[in-house]
Order: C-alpha cells, then sequence, then structure tokens
C-alpha cells in the first residue's frame, strides 16, 4: 500500500497530469491518500512524480495518521465513530485490514479518503528535485519519517 503525498501546487500543470492528481484525489498541497499497489495506480504515479511523493506505508503509522488525522463528514475520526462506522475496536486493527487488503477505506463512505498534513517540521529539502537530493517522487520506506514529520 502507497502513500501519496502533494508537494507541489498546479500552476503551469498540463491537463492531463491536473486530470491524474484529481483522480488520485489530490486537490491541495500537502494533502495524503493511502492507495493500493497496483499496476493502473503506479501508472497513475509514475506519471505525477515531478508533483508528488510515495512510498510504502507501515501499518503502525497508517494507524497513528488515521488517529491524529483521520476525518468523518463532520470532524475528527474517534475511536467511537472508528467502532460504529467501520466495526474495528482500534486503529491499529482497521490500519492492519487495510494494509493486508481486507477492507478499503472507500468502503466506508462517511471516512473521508484524504488526509489533510501539516508542512514538515523542518521543511522540505527541495521541491524542485527528486529524492534523495529532494522530495519528489518514490521515497519508498522514509515516506514513514516524512509523514511523522508532518502529522
Amino acid at each position: 500500500m502507497y502513500a501519496v503525498i502533494r508537494i507541489r501546487g498546479s500552476v503551469r500543470t498540463r491537463k492531463e497530469i491536473n486530470d491524474t492528481l484529481e483522480m488520485l484525489r489530490l486537490k491541495k498541497n500537502n494533502h495524503c491518500v493511502i492507495v493500493p499497489k497496483n499496476p493502473s495506480y503506479e501508472g497513475m504515479l509514475k506519471k505525477v512524480k515531478d508533483y508528488v511523493t510515495f512510498g510504502e506505508i507501515r501499518e503502525d503509522v497508517l494507524a497513528e495518521l488515521l488517529q491524529k488525522r483521520g476525518e468523518v463528514y463532520g470532524g475528527r475520526l474517534t475511536k467511537e465513530k472508528l467502532k460504529e462506522l467501520a466495526k474495528f475496536e482500534s486503529f491499529e486493527d482497521f490500519a492492519e485490514a487495510l494494509i493486508k487488503g481486507e477492507v478499503k477505506l472507500k468502503d466506508y463512505k462517511k471516512i473521508k479518503q484524504v488526509f489533510r498534513l501539516n508542512p514538515p517540521r523542518k521543511g522540505f529539502k527541495a521541491k524542485k528535485l527528486p529524492y534523495p537530493k529532494g522530495d519528489l517522487g518514490y521515497r519508498g520506506e522514509s515516506i514513514n519519517e516524512l509523514l511523522k514529520r508532518m502529522m
């Protein structure tokens, strides 16, 4: 499962890139979505690699992301709302089921699929250079460190 974070804005971008970002539900900077690993999403990520950063998310980081930045329509995603909407006892159980592919976030209509993050503490390296010199493109496991800095 990939975590995808939009880093760059939409000024002077081609229409097909804007459309792809729209399909990924990344409408604003510092927004994050969770997408499965499959060829269609990997093709989309390859197309927008100069505007986003992405990598494999760990289960513990996903649980923390859901707990700190998860939203439902009308407020924050709390443990009580998670039990009511998704029938899971904890964020860790829900994150484990998401990673294993047993459930999908889009199956729960009241839980928002986009996580609104803060800019990272201590800033970005460079918004126009690929990883590891900058912040764009595929970064593998180190996406987890960036997510923790942005929560």
